[in-house]
């Protein structure tokens, strides 16, 4: 990986009033460091160019007949990255970090109840101005050591996990510095984003031996991915697709093995939430110790799978009941579907899916989805109030729609589907994610054991709830709408 210090020219400064103009404001910080997170996992990955290259040439196809222009600069910086983490210290250092780039522990979830022995949240930007400047994310798992049922192979993770430290010195005193002094300024910002970008970049050398490796493998891949390294390194990061199923034509055309299905909703006119598509992990040369952990004892060859390639592609966020429908039909097409191929698998989706609306004109009326609202700088009726009572409020604001005074535009959905997530983590390593885990394999059979309070001790903050960031920029938007409209009056 680069290890330059990023010239102070690369690093805009000024930002909000609690930041001088000698700091750089967190949004820039953050881009800069996806964009060195990008090249470094671009050398380390080099099937990671291919992928960029793919996603860009799809979205420059879809680009003229889908978004603004706006809309395409976030297209071209957005990514979410995904790392493990093996211990509650590991968590609370890392929502340092992301912190000091703008970014927020958003939504829980509990990925026991899909066979993994782990729960995590997504760090993001939470303000709409952040999300419209850089929505870089990473989805960050933490290891729940008890639902791990052998205890040879929970002692030798948590051992293991005990010994290493994946933060550097100089990482630690920037945070510190960066804490107390409420931001970084340019020169300090390139060291912060050289020495976080070190926790996350690959080590091909373990911190195990190969029996020890073997052991924690044997209960579960990811295990052994999370216990065995120097460093939490990044295992994908996810460039945005404007059509996914293009995208993982193309994929196919370039000979890459490509999962079998996409994950998360099927296709449609109005698109929902997140699906998600990736090439399979790799299989990378790695070292293991020698078994008497002699440092002078020659390293011995083996190899490791974790590191993969994913696509995302980004619908609507949906409310809580478009969430409890989305819930219901999904359960309903994936029931007894292990013994299913992947294309009826897919048609049992589209079935299942006809029952969700698919215009968004209905899916507003039905309430299933979150919606910023726009001036379109059309004249109010005399007769229509721009201050209604709540009474009147939802037929005021119907009628504003109806005439054309307001219109309405999806909200981006930010975050992830539990399942899907999982499902993309045990089809990179070697497990089908609609089937149950196997009995002997150590972990649980498909039961949820939610502990969001204890993510949330190790975090040492609360969790917050995706759907209050919706609403609440549902409503702000609607609020200026109305203001804007009632100022216009009376001018």
């Amino acid at each position: 990986m680069s290890s330059k210090v990023l010239p102070v020219q690369d690093l805009p400064q000024g930002g909000p009033e609690k930041h001088t103009n000698h700091f750089v404001h967190p949004d820039d910080l953050r881009t800069a460091f996806a964009l060195d997170m990008s090249r470094m996992y671009r050398d380390e990955v080099p099937l990671y160019g291919d992928l960029i290259r793919i996603v860009q040439g799809v979205n420059d196809q879809k680009f003229a007949q889908s978004i603004n222009s706006n809309t395409m600069d976030r297209l071209d910086l957005e990514r979410h990255g995904a790392i493990r983490l093996g211990k509650p210290t590991e968590l609370r250092t890392v929502s340092r970090i992301f912190g000091v780039l703008g970014m927020r522990p958003v939504g829980y979830y509990d990925l026991s109840a899909a066979g993994l022995p782990m729960h995590a949240t997504c760090f993001r930007p939470i303000a709409v101005s952040s999300l419209a400047k850089n929505p870089f994310r990473v989805f960050t798992t933490l290891l729940r050591p008890e639902l791990i049922r052998s205890k040879e192979a929970r002692d030798l993770a948590e051992r293991m996990l005990s010994r290493r430290t994946i933060f550097s010195p100089e990482l630690m005193r920037m945070l510190t510095t960066a804490e107390s002094q409420d931001g970084l300024d340019p020169q300090q910002a390139g060291v912060f984003i050289r020495e976080a970008l070190k926790t996350f970049s690959w080590a091909p050398t373990a911190a195990a031996t190969a029996e020890e490796y073997q052991i924690l493998k044997a209960q579960h891949p990811i295990l052994a991915d999370i216990a065995c390294f120097r460093t939490a390194h990044i295992n994908h990061l996810t460039p945005r697709t404007l059509d996914i199923t293009l995208s993982q034509e193309a994929m196919r055309r370039e000979g890459m093995a490509v999962k079998d299905r996409i994950e998360g909703p099927p296709a449609r006119k109005c698109p929902i939430l997140l699906r998600q598509t990736s090439f399979l992990a790799l299989e990378e040369a790695i070292k293991f110790i020698s078994n008497t952990r002699d440092e002078s004892m020659p390293l011995i060859q083996g190899s490791h799978k974790a590191r993969f390639g994913e696509i995302e592609e980004r619908g609507a966020a949906v409310t809580p009941a478009g969430r409890r429908l989305y819930d219901e039909l999904l359960s309903r097409a994936m029931e007894n579907a292990a013994e299913l191929s992947p294309e009826e698998v897919d048609e049992r989706m589209n079935s299942a899916f006809g029952s969700f609306p698919d215009s968004w004109d209905e899916l507003r009326a039905q309430g299933l989805v979150y919606y910023e609202y726009e001036c379109t700088g059309k004249p109010i009726p005399d007769d229509t109030t721009t201050t209604p009572r709540d009474a009147d409020r939802a037929a005021i604001i119907q009628q504003l729609l109806s005439e054309g005074v307001l219109r309405t535009k999806p909200i981006t959905y930010e975050d992830f589907l539990p399942f899907s997530a999982a499902g993309i983590f045990q089809s990179n390593l070697g497990t089908e994610s609609d089937k149950q885990p196997p009995a002997d394999s150590g972990l649980p059979v498909l039961q949820g054991s939610p502990a969001q309070d204890r993510l949330e001790r190790a975090l040492d903050m609360c969790i917050i709830d995706p759907d209050h960031l919706y609403a609440s920029a549902q409503e702000a938007s609607l609020e200026a709408c109305l203001r804007r409209l009632s100022a216009g009056r009376r001018t």
